[in-house]
């Protein structure tokens, strides 16, 4: 899949009209925030665990300040019920999809480029654990071997340092933002979830110009 995924965010961007190019690979975290339960046996919180985060992207600067990202991110996370000290988890990931707008302060090849970022996408949450008929904290939810499409939006902000004639540190932090996913972790009936879900994922890698 990730394959596939590569090879589609390449031709997307060599779509593009732009030549300044870059493109680069990134690692990091994923902090995501847990959401309400409301139930009649009590309440809950429901959600996914931290995990790590991989990333790649293809850039072009098609203005002095102003470019472009097409991104992929793979988010291996398990989904978590939580509820008086107890917790049920079930194995899981996710893949975000995303176009990017990208203003930097410093013009192209600056030894330091500030930037800040805005776009939309897609992220895919996936369950991948067994399904089992008795499930703990069922009274707040099950989890389900399936798959979820949400809408995204995401905000970013980082910097890029030249460490060579072509080749950069970046480093930057990210928000995916989405509904939260009710099918991969479903409601029973009379069971209520709050609806906001943040990503918090901050990364660094190295990028290259072309």
């Amino acid at each position: 899949m990730m394959t596939r995924i590569i090879f589609l965010l390449t031709a997307a961007a060599a779509a593009s009209h732009a030549q300044q190019w870059e493109f680069g690979g990134l690692g990091g975290g994923s902090f995501l925030n847990n959401v309400g339960v409301t139930a009649p046996a009590g309440s809950a919180t429901a959600g996914f665990a931290n995990g790590a985060a991989f990333g790649g992207y293809v850039g072009y600067n098609s203005y002095k300040h102003i470019g472009g990202e097409i991104r992929y991110s793979y988010l291996p996370t398990s989904l978590k019920l939580s509820s008086n000290g107890s917790e049920a988890t079930f194995n899981g990931n996710s893949h975000a999809i995303h176009y990017d707008v990208v203003y930097h302060t410093n013009k192209r090849g600056a030894p330091a480029q500030f930037f800040v970022a805005a776009g939309g996408g897609v992220k895919i949450f996936r369950g991948t654990g067994t399904e089992h008929a008795a499930q703990g904290l069922s009274s707040f939810g099950y989890f389900t071997k399936t798959q979820e499409f949400k809408p995204m939006g995401t905000v970013a902000a980082g910097v890029k340092v030249k460490i060579g004639a072509r080749v950069f540190l970046r480093t930057e932090i990210r928000d995916y933002i989405t509904a939260f996913p009710k099918q991969v972790i479903a409601a029973p009936a009379g069971v209520k979830y709050g609806t906001l879900l943040n990503d918090i994922v901050p990364m660094v890698g190295i990028g290259i110009d072309m």
